[in-house]
């Protein structure tokens, strides 16, 4: 089949693709649709990225006084990712606040960053409670350029069946073509990726992995195990041996604060050469920061404007502001990363 068909073919829904294909074509495709079955004849899996083992970091989405988002600053701070050696960025995830913005908003977020990709692979969160707006937050994404997206489950409902997340992720794969990925963040979300849904989900090319944000070294090696050829990312640096060692990637909240830490992670794993080193120092560089609460959103702020150099951003309730002790054991934390003591 020749490109311009393909395209063609990949534009139609399922009924009309088999009504338009004849005798053991149609059977064929029927059989490419069946849960668990692979990617269709001649459809390579997209994952969006030429190689797994990249390091993204999971962006804050920065907020004025006034709590506006703050598009300046946040350009500022792409900037500050591409320069300290991020190889990707994730928009509008946890860590970017996304239940905190509107879906003008999470749109005007998601254009401000991808016109400021500077050469790095951007996956941008279109999930929400429902699935019209979050069609329409991925066809957004999709038509402004994203490499990627990172969809989170739909989570007011908690522990929906499998075959309700099945038909819920099959009608956004029908309908938006570029790589999307599953995001596991059960105690969060309360609705967990499981191994049957990404079965029943195989037979999508565009299906590229997931990000798993739980704790549960168990479940993490029983999705890499399970499903080599998809990106099974990290969510937490915890498990990042275990992903480095099994030629998967990582998106990383640390990443904001340690962004240079842990690009050098990756650069000695490229390079071949040991990556437990600077692993070691990115791992003592949190530690002297942990006493600044730098987990919640307003002390990682404050904290990245300072080792930033800029004004300070802000983050929307229910989070709180940074405290004054809180701002003290950060400044105290700066100090010694910048004295080498880590």
């Amino acid at each position: 089949m020749d490109s311009a068909r393909r395209e063609f073919f990949s534009r139609m829904t399922r009924r009309e693709a088999v009504g338009l294909m004849g005798g053991a074509v149609a059977a064929t495709a029927a059989m490419a649709l069946l849960p668990g079955a692979a990617p269709a004849f001649g459809q390579a899996r997209n994952l969006g990225s030429k190689i797994k083992t990249l390091m993204w970091v999971a962006s804050v989405t920065p907020c004025d006084k006034n709590l506006k988002f703050d598009p300046g600053a946040f350009r500022d701070i792409l900037a500050w990712f591409q320069h300290n050696g991020a190889d990707g960025i994730v928009v509008l995830g946890t860590t970017g606040e996304f239940p905190s913005f509107s879906v003008a908003e999470r749109k005007l977020v998601t254009e401000t960053a991808l016109k400021n990709k500077l050469g790095m692979n951007f996956l941008i969160n279109p999930g929400t409670s429902n699935f019209p707006e979050t069609l329409d937050l991925a066809r957004h994404a999709a038509d402004h350029g994203a490499d990627g997206l990172l969809v989170i489950p739909p989570f007011y409902y908690k522990n929906p069946s499998v075959e309700g997340l099945t038909r819920y992720y099959s009608m956004l794969f029908d309908q938006v073509h570029i790589p999307i990925n599953l995001y596991h963040i059960p105690r969060t979300s309360g609705v967990p990726i499981s191994t049957e849904l990404l079965k029943n989900l195989m037979h999508y090319p565009n299906l590229a992995g997931i990000k798993d944000s739980d704790g549960n070294m168990q479940e993490y090696q029983a999705f890499v195990t399970d499903f080599p050829e998809l990106n099974m990312r990290t969510g937490t640096s915890g498990k990042l041996e275990y992903a480095l060692d099994h030629g998967m990637g990582a998106i990383l909240m640390d990443g904001n604060l340690y962004c240079r830490e842990a690009a050098d992670v990756f650069a000695a794993f490229h390079a071949g050469s040991d990556y437990h080193v600077p692993l070691a120092k990115m791992r003592a560089t949190e530690a002297l920061m942990r006493a600044g609460g730098v987990g919640s959103f307003g002390p990682l702020k404050y904290a990245l404007s300072l080792r930033m150099g800029v004004p300070q951003t802000y983050q929307r309730p229910p989070f709180p502001d940074v405290t004054e002790a809180q701002k003290a054991a950060i400044q105290a934390g700066l100090a010694k990363i910048k004295a080498g003591v880590a």
